[in-house]
């Protein structure tokens, strides 16, 4: 599901957007950390790394993979830590796992408060009124002797504050194929409300969905990534 990912790309672009815009400290805390990918490479950057999940599994396997990172399974709209941060970042469009636009302004607020002042607050987004829900992203691989394919897409019905993520994975080996499809519930937004409920506690700062280069949002785009700066 993951095979085409470039977690180093978009590591070394968050950590570009804390040289740029942070407060130069060097505690980092992941949301969503999965099985810990991100917080991998910015241990390797110099941080003192955390992170979060709601998933302990994930974060069994994020401990193998980063010894040094305390990991602690919990929800990220309300966090509890024992010291402020300085960058708090959420990869993958994980911040739309906050399941409704209350507990979406929880988590931006439980961020605000466990970050120093002048910490990043740094995630990417897609809005709601520029899903395409034809559209779709399709990969292939080969492991172990099979042949896997997967594709995403969001869909949202147009109203109400919830889209789902759809998706869809295929095996085939030997000539069998076997065939799996979930959703995943998440909350949905237009960049515009989401732009208030962060002004609210952050400096923002809207960016191109492109980690090859740091560039203003344009308003054509349904992908952005998120930059706040505490007060």
């Amino acid at each position: 599901m993951c095979a085409d990912i470039n977690y180093l790309e978009q590591s070394n672009y968050v950590r570009r957007l804390h040289q740029l815009f942070g407060n130069q400290g060097n505690h980092y805390l992941d949301l969503a950390c999965g099985t810990g990918p991100h917080i991998r490479h910015f241990i390797d950057f110099g941080y003192t790394a955390s992170g979060v999940d709601i998933n302990q599994p994930m974060l069994d396997i994020a401990q193998v993979r980063c010894p040094d990172a305390k990991l602690t399974q919990q929800d990220m709209s309300n966090l509890n830590l024992d010291a402020q941060l300085d960058l708090i970042s959420c990869f993958l469009y994980s911040i739309h796992y906050n399941q409704s636009i209350a507990t979406l302004t929880d988590c931006i607020a439980s961020a605000h408060r466990a970050l120093k002042p002048g910490g990043l607050f740094c995630f990417n987004a897609v809005d709601k009124s520029k899903i395409d829900n034809r559209a779709g992203i399709k990969h292939s691989l080969t492991h172990d002797n099979s042949e896997f394919g997967f594709q995403s897409s969001w869909y949202y019905g147009g109203e109400g504050e919830q889209q789902q993520l759809q998706l869809s994975i295929e095996k085939t080996t030997d000539g069998k194929t076997e065939r799996w499809n979930d959703q995943h519930s998440m909350v949905a937004l237009t960049f515009a409300h989401l732009q208030q409920l962060l002004e609210r506690y952050f400096e923002v700062h809207i960016l191109a969905h492109d980690y090859h280069k740091i560039t203003p949002w344009e308003n054509g785009s349904g992908n952005a990534f998120f930059v706040g700066i505490k007060h």
